[in-house]
């Protein structure tokens, strides 16, 4: 197997519509040698503990309404090209998402991580839930199988706190101010959300290397 790192934060619309085109092409190739592991990386790493009118954000972050609606005309044509429904006119709550990426963590350790950050896309995206809030993170983590009263008591401690924080740290220390980015072998690194064909040439072209070395 080849490692794949993505790192991703559950409310950027890129990282969504990249793992979708990433999807589209795993399942186009199922002998894909990749074994995935998400990491943490916070859009908004200064987001108050309770988050922010969304409204209010976008206007802040992109200088005024027009400028928040401009920004989000090349998401929803990405987004539908890509087969993800976005139902942005939903979310009432920029979150802050430290929580979410502890999440995340946890269930990797149950075997449950892409199934999670799943969860997490359609809970914001599509059905427009807080992924800031401690009760939506507690029901959707009991949605994809892990233990709900488990996962209440995690959240209202620190644990895995400052490790999510550091590995944060970690990646804008080498470099990463964007994300989706994508780390293939911890060797090559591509950013943004790539087109599908673009994972299934990348692929096909492991699987031969890989072929070539074990001839």
């Amino acid at each position: 197997m080849i490692k794949l790192d993505i790192l991703s934060d559950p409310v950027c619309p890129w990282c969504y519509i990249g793992k979708a085109r990433l999807d589209r092409a795993l399942e186009a190739r199922p002998s894909h040698p990749f074994a995935i592991e998400w990491h943490p990386f916070q859009l908004n790493p200064d987001m108050p503990p309770e988050g922010m009118d969304r409204r209010k954000y976008l206007e802040w972050k992109f200088g005024g309404k027009e400028g928040a609606v401009s920004a989000h005309v090349p998401i929803m044509e990405h987004a539908a090209d890509a087969g993800v429904e976005l139902n942005l006119e939903k979310i009432t709550r920029s979150p802050n998402t430290l929580d979410a990426h502890r999440l995340i963590h946890w269930a990797g350790l149950e075997g449950r991580q892409t199934p999670m950050v799943s969860a997490l896309f359609r809970a914001y995206f599509r059905e427009g839930r807080d992924v800031g809030d401690a009760d939506t993170l507690a029901a959707i983590a009991e949605s994809v199988g892990l233990d709900r009263a488990m996962i209440e008591r995690l959240l209202a401690s620190d644990a895995d706190r400052e490790e999510i924080m550091a590995r944060d740290a970690h990646a804008r220390e080498r470099g990463v101010n964007a994300v989706p980015t994508f780390l293939i072998a911890n060797t090559y690194v591509l950013s943004g959300a790539q087109p599908a064909e673009t994972w299934m040439q990348i692929i096909d072209e492991l699987v031969e290397k890989t072929k070539d070395t074990q001839s």
